[in-house]
């Protein structure tokens, strides 16, 4: 049987081929969640994806860069995750278009307490960098991880106040996991690395370009259950990531600013479009408990034999081997839908469900 560094060379070529639509890539992936890939060489998977022998050609000639490629993250002391592998962020997989690959140093262990992003201006005032520190450190004291952009301002102090809590937090790269940037921020990515991780969808070697970062950007919102804006210009990338959290169903927070300080104009925007208002972390909190595995459940709800909530082992009892909607889900629990996705969510995460395209899951046992 194939290794598994072996089937991501194979996935890493078929990215780099550019033979199939990254929609396309992805779709197949979700298909074929129940078959184990690490057993597939170029022909089979050519084969399975119906593809002609000149895109087949074109699929053998990409793996030498792939396996290049896969020598690099090795020798940058990183690793590959793909999208059908168990370790993969549960929550990046419901985003409309999940990277097919990430390359990553640290952990993505244990990913089920929930993620917050903290984002904002590169030229933040000391009291946003203030605010922002401080957010990230009660926010990962109460457990949950902190996910921002590693940039300059106030993605750097919500890194810094998470770390200083004692928390974990995660980086999201708009370059190659070999490369650091900012370059001041060296010593703050190792201590990342140390309590959580620096991700990247980009191979190594990739410089920090401009078109880089709302890819980026897409990703940290999509590891997230919010997004919290403290600082950001009219213009600010910040908006951007504020932006793919509405259209991947997350919650939306802004910091209110002064009128007419530069800093203010993007997050004032943000609440006028309807995000919520944060002064203290409670506002945060009570948008997203439901949501949170570790939301502590009262004693009625009590626990069965498997270790499962009475809500989760409810769950479970509407899961099988065909596939049903998460709406279906809510009505036969009487629950709203964001709750049942997050119910749905934690049990992916124990590994007792599996996620669908379209919103659909499955019992992850019969699989």
């Amino acid at each position: 049987m194939m290794r598994k560094g072996k089937s991501h060379e194979l996935l890493l070529s078929l990215v780099l081929s550019g033979i199939l639509p990254r929609k396309r890539i992805i779709s197949f992936l979700f298909e074929s969640s129940g078959i184990d890939i690490t057993g597939v060489d170029a022909g089979n998977l050519a084969m399975r994806l119906g593809l002609g022998t000149e895109q087949r050609q074109v699929l053998e000639q990409s793996m030498p860069e792939a396996r290049e490629i896969s020598g690099q993250v090795a020798a940058a002391g990183a690793r590959i995750v793909a999208l059908p592998d168990p370790g993969y962020p549960p929550l990046l997989k419901e985003t409309p278009v999940p990277p097919p690959l990430l390359f990553y140093k640290g952990s993505l262990d244990d990913m089920t307490p929930g993620a917050i992003a903290i984002v904002g201006s590169r030229r933040a005032s000391l009291g946003g960098r203030k605010l922002a520190s401080y957010l990230a450190g009660e926010l990962a004291g109460r457990g949950l991880i902190v996910v921002s952009g590693l940039a300059r301002g106030i993605d750097t102090a919500a890194h810094k106040g998470a770390l200083e809590a004692g928390g974990r937090t995660i980086a999201v790269m708009g370059c190659g996991i070999d490369v650091m940037y900012p370059p001041e921020n060296e010593g703050l990515a190792r201590g990342i690395c140390g309590l959580g991780a620096l991700i990247t969808e980009f191979p190594p070697g990739t410089p920090p370009l401009r078109q880089n970062f709302p890819r980026r950007n897409r990703i940290i919102s999509g590891l997230s259950l919010g997004t919290v804006v403290v600082e950001a210009a009219g213009t600010s990338g910040a908006l951007i990531t504020a932006g793919f959290a509405l259209e991947q169903n997350r919650s939306v927070f802004a910091v209110p600013g002064a009128p007419g300080i530069p800093g203010s104009r993007g997050t004032n925007r943000l609440l006028k479009q309807g995000a919520r208002l944060v002064e203290s972390v409670e506002d945060i909190l009570e948008e997203i408990e439901p949501q949170i595995a570790w939301h502590e459940r009262s004693p009625a709800s009590g626990r069965s034999d498997t270790g499962l909530t009475a809500e989760e082992q409810t769950a479970m009892d509407l899961l099988s081997d065909k596939p049903v909607h998460v709406d279906e889900v809510s009505r036969s629990l009487g629950m709203e839908a964001h709750l049942t996705l997050g119910l749905l969510l934690t049990l992916e995460a124990k590994g007792l469900a599996r996620s669908m395209p379209g919103k659909f899951y499955v019992k992850e046992t019969l699989l």
